[in-house]
This record gives C-alpha cells, sequence and structure tokens, in this order.
C-alpha cells in the first residue's frame, strides 16, 4: 500500500512546479533538451522568466558559471540582457562583477544596455572601475559606457572613482587614453571648419 500511496503523491506534486521553476531548474542543471522543450513552444516568453526568490533569468544562472555556450544559446532564443534580478543587477553587470569578459563582450554583442544602473546607481563601468579590472573597463568604454555618469548613492561616476582610488592609475589613464583616442577623436574627425567659407 506505501508504495503505491507514494506513486500517486509523486506526481501531483511534480505538477505543482510550474513550467517557468521547471526552465530555471534545467538551465541549473545544463540540460538543454529538456529547456528546448519550454523554449520551442510556439510564442514562448519563457526565456525570460524569473526566478520567484532572487529575481534572477537564465542569463545570470549562466553568466555565474561563465557558461558561453548556453549564454550564447539563450541569447539567441532571444533572452533579454536588460533584465535586473530583485538586486537591480543586471547580467552585464554581473558578469562585470566576476571579472567575465567575454561574457561582457558576448552581451554588448547583443546590445546589452551598458550604461544601465543598479539600486545604487552604479553602472557596470563604475563596478568595473571599483574592481580594478582593466580589460572590463576597455571593453565597457569601447562599447559606449559613459564614464562621466554619476552613482545615486555617492554621487561619483566611473571617472571620480578611479581619480580618488590611489592604486587604479591605469585605470585612470585607460579612461582619459579613450576620450583622446575615442570620443575626442571621432568628433575631429567630423571637422567641417572651412566648408561654406567659399562663396
Amino acid at each position: 500500500m506505501l508504495p503505491l500511496s507514494i506513486g500517486v503523491i509523486a506526481p501531483a506534486a511534480q505538477a505543482q512546479f510550474s513550467d517557468s521553476y521547471n526552465f530555471l531548474k534545467a538551465v541549473r542543471e545544463r540540460k538543454g533538451e529538456e529547456a528546448e522543450k519550454f523554449l520551442s513552444e510556439p510564442g514562448t516568453v519563457i526565456v525570460n522568466t524569473r526566478d520567484g526568490s532572487t529575481g534572477e533569468t537564465a542569463l545570470h544562472i549562466v553568466i555565474q558559471r561563465r557558461d558561453a555556450t548556453w549564454l550564447i544559446y539563450l541569447l539567441q532564443k532571444g533572452a533579454n540582457p536588460a533584465l535586473s534580478d530583485k538586486k537591480g543587477t543586471t547580467p552585464l553587470m554581473l558578469a562585470t562583477q566576476l571579472g567575465y569578459v567575454e561574457g561582457i563582450e558576448t552581451l554588448i554583442a547583443k546590445n546589452a544596455q551598458v550604461d544601465q544602473s543598479n539600486r545604487s546607481g552604479e553602472t557596470a563601468l563604475i563596478l568595473a572601475v571599483q574592481l580594478r579590472n582593466a580589460e572590463a573597463v576597455r571593453a565597457l568604454l569601447k562599447a559606449g559606457a559613459n564614464p562621466d555618469k554619476k552613482d545615486s548613492r555617492a554621487g561619483y561616476s566611473a571617472r571620480d572613482y578611479a581619480q580618488m582610488d590611489g592604486r587604479a592609475g591605469a585605470i585612470v589613464s585607460i579612461i582619459e587614453n579613450f576620450d583622446k583616442t575615442g570620443a575626442s577623436k571621432k568628433a575631429d574627425d567630423l571637422n567641417f571648419k572651412g566648408i561654406g567659407d567659399s562663396k
């Protein structure tokens, strides 16, 4: 009698788990075929579902384990890199916090918003500067991150944090050199002086 009752309860308990829960579970456990079942349903938006307790999306999960294959796969399936967890952390910010530069570059290639802020107003670039991760700083600046966007907690920008940190001289140089070779150079290229002067 006991084995039969267990067999009756188990399917009922399994049925209580939502598709969202089971999809995120498949992503966590790297079960590609299981995840594909959910993602292949017509009109599904499950790829952007959030964990009920943390707010994490599938992108957050695969970035935590630095899984480039799953990251690319989920982005191809329409995963939204702008969705943040309950702390306001986007996948790009999480990749930055982990020093996962390949992930940063992959997300940027799929139009992740580089100047999106968390609840403290921190951008991925501010986080990269605070962590003194020169490679991440370069990748974010190259993607158009604004070094002068200030956070809401302290009112400082990535440039400010770099200049205040006595050990971040290399980061200050990267920001200043980017200004000279990046944004400023582009402005110089658009030199229309002399056009229309001759009549």
